[in-house]
């Protein structure tokens, strides 16, 4: 979304904490960055909200001097805590707030803002009955980054060093991995290289990639056909080199699943907030782009048989694929920035200044 703007001539700075991965990543986009401190809480344990919410406070005061000092016109929140200071600070300024919730289910910081805000895009119709004001709602689909709308299945083979005719397998779990995914996958090593030609790409995610090339090297795996790799800042290419993918259920997975038309088998994290994830797959699973998988069968004979069966099967992969790539809405981003420019343009109409800074 700061890419397309800052195309079209806005300024853009983003706002998020300074120990999560946008602090690496959105610099390394040229985009401006400002850190905040945002801290979620623990549901089992209440008394963490009371430390949350001084941090919130006192972060809700420095947005109001960053939107001012900024002169901004616009605020867009894509729903993480962060979102929840820097939306606040926008009501107390005045300032139009655009709100994407990218799951089925709305997280906690865009059911508080929605009440306030001018516009919400969303990717699913389902989540539209959570927000406050319904009626200001609109379906954009979820963003996906341009590099991803322009991947290409052989360049990201010659990226990944993999054979343009092998069989790709690509598993991930999200950019911190997931332990449960990853210890099943790993464990079926020798079910993957009894396929002929099959090359398993495994994102294990920074913090258990070692755990993952250990167990690797303990099963005496086929280290030449299964890649263990911690990160992968070009996802987009690696999707468009797998012939069939092993993922979460995340809102942006599938975005990026769909939108490049991937046949997939979707593990739903199964402690996602109001079970999210599961909602989210089945949108891509009812259209016959995915089958979905429980995190409890990662263990049993269903997982290993499923993604046998698509493996080993072309035409069902085919049919997939096409059914995956119908879901996908390559114009998400740009269906959000109009959005934004939308209320931009309100807010001038009704003596705002007109001038676009996000």
């Amino acid at each position: 979304m700061a890419e397309r703007l800052r195309d079209a001539g806005h300024d853009i700075a983003f706002v998020g904490t300074p120990t999560g991965l946008e602090a690496r990543i959105v610099p390394e986009a040229q985009v401006l960055f400002h850190s905040l401190p945002s801290r979620g809480f623990d549901r089992a344990r209440p008394w963490t909200l009371v430390t949350s919410g001084f941090i919130a406070g006192a972060s809700v005061f420095r947005a109001v001097r960053l939107i001012r000092g900024m002169s901004a016109d616009v605020v867009v929140g894509f729903g993480g805590y962060v979102s929840i200071p820097v939306g606040l600070a926008a009501v107390i300024t005045r300032t139009p707030l655009v709100l994407h919730e990218q799951n089925s289910v709305p997280g906690l910081a865009n059911k508080l803002l929605s009440r306030w805000a001018t516009a919400v895009g969303v990717t699913y119709e389902t989540s539209i009955a959570s927000l406050r004001h319904p009626e200001r709602a609109l379906v954009t689909g979820n963003p996906v980054r341009d590099a991803v709308l322009k991947a290409d299945r052989s360049r990201g083979r010659t990226s990944l060093d993999l054979p343009d005719d092998a069989l790709v397998l690509l598993v991930f779990g999200g950019s911190r991995g997931a332990r449960h995914l990853n210890q099943a996958t790993v464990s079926l090593c020798d079910a993957w290289m009894s396929i002929p030609g099959l090359h398993v790409v495994h994102v294990a995610g920074r913090g258990e990639v070692d755990s993952v090339r250990e167990a690797l090297v303990a099963q005496g795996g086929d280290k030449g056909r299964y890649h263990v790799l911690d990160y992968i800042d070009d996802m987009g290419s690696a999707i468009a080199a797998a012939d069939l993918v092993v993922a979460r259920a995340g809102a942006t997975s599938l975005a990026e699943l769909t939108v490049l038309g991937r046949p997939a088998v979707l593990v739903p994290y199964p402690f996602a907030t109001d079970d999210h994830q599961t909602l989210n797959a089945r949108t891509v699973v009812e259209a016959g782009g995915a089958v979905l998988v429980t995190d409890a069968d990662l263990d049993s004979q269903r997982f290993v048989d499923e993604c046998t069966r698509l493996l080993t099967d072309g035409a069902a992969r085919a049919t997939m694929s096409a059914a995956s790539k119908a879901l996908g809405r390559p114009d998400a981003a740009e269906a959000v920035a109009e959005m934004t420019r939308s209320c931009v343009h309100d807010s001038a109409v009704d003596g705002g200044s007109g001038e676009a800074t996000l």
